[in-house]
């Protein structure tokens, strides 16, 4: 009898520490909209940089820790690795990279978040004449200390 009142009193701690945990994680404000709007808005402002050739510009939306996954090139990470490789791409004669977000999802813990979207890159091609290739990316956000948005993983890859 002792141990099965041992049991109910267990239970009952477990079933009413869940419920308190549940309830917490309640009273957490869900800024998922606000945040999707916020990335929405880098990810804009980091296409115009791109758009423009700004390799400082670009590169300032990376965490330092970054990682960039390019086309047809090994992983470039951290920030000066990744400085490298744009570097490369604001230089391509006739370049102008553009993308647009199709989707972005930030987790319910408001720190992680994923952009998917697709990109076009004009560039001259051996006669000199603009050619315009298409792709698509993933890109992996974080929220910073200071409450900005970083990209922590960046991969895109061309359609052919």
């Amino acid at each position: 009898m002792k141990l099965r009142m041992i049991f109910i009193v267990v239970c009952a701690v477990a079933l009413v520490g869940g419920g308190c945990e549940e309830e917490h994680m309640h009273q957490i404000p869900d800024t998922r909209a606000a945040d999707e709007a916020a990335i929405r808005a880098a990810s804009q402002e980091w296409s115009n940089a791109a758009s423009s050739r700004d390799l400082e510009k670009a590169v300032s939306f990376y965490a330092e820790d970054a990682t960039y996954n390019p086309p047809g090139a090994p992983l470039a990470a951290g920030k000066d690795a990744i400085r490298k490789v744009w570097a490369n791409v604001v230089a391509i004669p006739g370049g102008n990279l553009r993308w647009v977000s199709s989707k972005v999802e930030v987790a319910r813990s408001g720190d992680l978040a994923y952009d998917t979207g697709a990109y076009t890159l004009t560039k001259n091609d051996a006669s000199g004449k603009p050619v315009t290739a298409t792709g698509k990316y993933v890109v992996v956000w974080k929220k910073q200390a200071d409450g900005k948005w970083k990209v922590i993983q960046d991969i895109d890859n061309p359609d052919q």
